[in-house]
């Protein structure tokens, strides 16, 4: 059937059909979630049937949809995996040596791959690699087999077999990098990017907090943030592609600052708390405009936070005029008072997700009873 103007849309129309934002739709379309092309005159446009196939789950998205990685490992394993996984920028890891807590955690998670670690053959591991590969539900999960027992798992085509845990990482990080027109990032910056950015903005773009107002909550956790680690200068951040936007801020008064200043595009390449003792002192950042300027910073530490799907969307940071270190129970306050802040992110995106099935499931009853037709309810996802 030849196409019409009807089935063509511009960036707008579908952001109001998929119920996002007309950003959301900017960074689907041109990571090619959605198929576009461009006119001549240089404005992407997309059919309609591929907007209606993303709603209804049938479209054969390039984005992973998670960056969580499972490892299951014998306890001594599991310390080298956490050495590892800490170099990984990428994913979000949980690791777990009890068989039975893993499953729990893939069934919640649904993540991007799970590594079985199998050096020591144990039984319990290699029933749990092969049920993995078994299980339809986990269609789009990686598994992943270290060292397994020769001839166990030559029979399952959904094992990826591999001999070392640094082999198994660099096959996971490879499989969550961008892909297509995502994996073009912009050159020439002077902050470090991990393989998945383009997938991190769409995750920040979904959370829907970037230039929205203060909120009591927020504001919470840097007063405490602030005031448990005798900081100066507590800050809620959100990386935008240009911007370090703070949703909530504590002893400065800029609400956002040019991306290329952030402290915290280190920050959310790792999982755990990034401290910098002396800023002027480390090459880094001795050229920051905010520490050789009249701000004249000199101390930062800030720890990630996550989105449900393991995507480091921002930071919760204390910064100092002076030169100074955290403690152990400091930097333990910083993560715990972060990990408050990744679960309310997490039920906002939640909240969200829970709408935009709504409306869909309104514009479907309305279509169905515009043609006629007793249509069933679906699925909320």
């Amino acid at each position: 059937m030849p196409k019409t103007a009807r089935d063509i849309l511009t960036t707008s129309q579908a952001a109001k059909i998929l119920g996002v934002s007309v950003r959301t739709a900017q960074l689907l379309i041109e990571g090619a979630t959605v198929p576009s092309w461009k006119t001549p005159g240089g404005h992407r446009r997309v059919y309609r049937a591929d907007v209606e196939a993303l709603i209804e789950g049938s479209g054969d998205s390039v984005v992973p949809s998670s960056a969580t990685v499972v490892v299951v490992a014998k306890a001594e394993r599991l310390a080298v995996y956490e050495r590892l996984l800490g170099k990984v920028p990428e994913c979000t890891a949980h690791l777990f040596e009890d068989v039975d807590a893993a499953l729990v955690a893939i069934g919640s998670l649904l993540p991007h791959a799970v590594i079985v670690d199998l050096g020591d053959a144990d039984a319990a591991r290699l029933r749990l690699a092969k049920s993995l590969a078994e299980n339809l539900s986990l269609g789009c999960t990686r598994i992943l087999a270290v060292d397994a027992p020769e001839g166990q798992l030559y029979g399952s085509s959904r094992v990826i077999l591999l001999n070392s845990a640094d082999a198994a990482l660099a096959s996971v990080r490879m499989s969550l990098a961008d892909r297509g027109d995502m994996a073009q990032l912009p050159t020439g910056q002077s902050f470090p990017l991990a393989l998945n950015e383009r997938q991190r903005l769409v995750a920040l773009e979904r959370t829907g907090l970037v230039d929205t107002a203060p909120e009591e909550l927020f504001d919470r956790l840097t007063w405490l943030a602030a005031n448990t680690l005798d900081a100066p200068i507590a800050l809620l951040t959100l990386l935008t592609p240009t911007r370090q936007w703070f949703k909530s801020r504590l002893g400065y008064d800029h609400p956002e600052t040019p991306r290329s200043w952030a402290f915290c595009n280190y920050t959310i390449m790792q999982r755990g708390v990034f401290a910098v003792e002396d800023l002027s002192a480390d090459p880094r950042f001795a050229a920051n405009p905010a520490v050789v300027g009249p701000q004249g910073f000199r101390f930062y530490a800030g720890a990630p936070v996550l989105d449900a799907e393991g995507f480091a969307v921002g930071s919760l940071c204390v910064i100092d005029y002076k030169a100074r270190s955290l403690s152990e129970q400091q930097s333990k306050v910083l993560r715990a008072l972060a990990s408050v802040g990744s679960d309310e992110i997490r039920l906002r995106v939640a909240d969200r997700r829970l709408r935009e099935a709504l409306r869909r499931e309104e514009r479907q009853q309305m279509h169905a009873s515009r043609s006629g037709v007793n249509a069933p309810l679906g699925f909320l996802r």
